[in-house]
């Protein structure tokens, strides 16, 4: 079979493959329908460290079980799954608390030398990774379930740790797909104003469509400014960081009213930052991670598969799997928010 694997700088390439066998009796070998290209596969991509040997590459695919292990028992074959971007065991301490990303038994897709953007993959514990979706699934919805295995429930879970609630006026920094995606989330979950801090048009108008009510392009210190003059003069209660560069968070520190929240999702490009009396003074809350998607996607699904959201519209180009290099630089490029990958 063929997988995606990385070589380089802005080197990435498909390579043929053994196909996944499963090896333990808790597996599941799944034929990928829809991958995709996260914006957190760019870190290593633009890296200057060389893969002579190859590097798997990619955390996110749905598609359909084809072999199951004796001990797997929610999913069978012929099943429609949606895989989470972390593998998790379903029954660890972290896990039964809903932190599958904390799992004792977790590990990450590619850790074994498999790669997800790839026409089949093996996955270990099956049963605490893999949500099967009620059949028959209708192929138009491949983009929103596919949304699903991170960036939905990486925004969705900003705006949860934000504790965002009907009536709040919050901040977005970032507008990829999770920062979009976090748009959706706080208009969900009841926010009245929404201030979306970006300056891509494209993207920013799908953001208006998700649930933004102002847009701000400005960044640096005229940025800040004006959304401290759209949110009354102190800035917003709730702010939902989904960059990960320091510039970011430190616009999130300007924009945040006293009192109130920061959740940061965006994988951290930096090692420290202002986190001192920054936030000890002003009485903020610092908050965020790696998002355990793994807990949000049973909540989350109704909704994709009524029709009531439609978190797919991140995804402003389909490409075949033979044309995976061309979605990295579309991508890289910021020609394109978010690349589906269709086998």
């Amino acid at each position: 079979m063929r997988a995606n694997f990385l070589f380089g700088p802005g080197q990435v390439a498909l390579r043929q493959v053994a196909d996944p066998l499963l090896t333990e009796t808790t597996d599941a070998i799944v034929r990928i329908t829809a991958s995709c290209i996260c914006g957190s596969d760019l870190h290593p991509y633009r890296d200057q460290t060389p893969h002579p040997a190859g590097r798997p590459i990619g955390h996110e695919f749905i598609g359909v079980v084809e072999q199951v292990g004796a001990e797997v028992h929610t999913v069978t074959v012929g099943d429609f799954v949606i895989a989470p971007f972390a593998v998790s065991c379903g029954h660890c301490e972290f896990c039964v608390a809903r932190l599958t990303t904390s799992c004792l038994n977790s590990s990450y897709w590619g850790a074994d030398g498999s790669a997800a953007q790839a026409e089949a993959i093996r996955v270990p514990t099956a049963d605490g990774t893999l949500v099967k979706v009620p059949g028959p699934v209708d192929p138009g919805l491949y983009p929103s379930l596919l949304t699903l295995s991170d960036v939905y429930g990486t925004g969705y879970h900003a705006a949860v740790s934000a504790r965002v609630s009907a009536g709040d006026a919050v901040t977005v920094i970032g507008d990829g797909a999770v920062g979009l995606l976090a748009v959706l989330s706080a208009k969900l979950l009841g926010a009245e104003q929404i201030i979306l801090m970006g300056r891509h048009e494209h993207r920013t108008e799908l953001g208006r469509v998700f649930g933004a009510t102002e847009v701000v392009a400005e960044r640096g210190q005229e940025g800040i400014e004006r959304v401290r003059e759209l949110s009354g003069g102190h800035g917003t209660a709730k702010v939902l960081e989904a960059v990960g560069l320091l510039p970011a968070y430190e616009q999130a520190l300007g924009v945040v009213r006293d009192g109130g929240t920061i959740s940061r999702v965006g994988v951290p490009q930096y090692t420290t930052g202002p986190m001192g009396r920054e936030l000890f003074g002003r009485n903020l809350t610092l908050t965020g991670g790696v998002a355990p998607v793994r807990s949000y996607i049973p909540q989350l699904l109704p909704g994709v598969l009524s029709g009531k959201v439609n978190p797919g519209l991140v995804f402003d180009r389909v490409l075949p799997l033979d044309e995976i290099a061309e979605g990295y630089e579309l991508m890289d490029s910021r020609a394109a928010i978010k690349v589906m990958i269709r086998n």
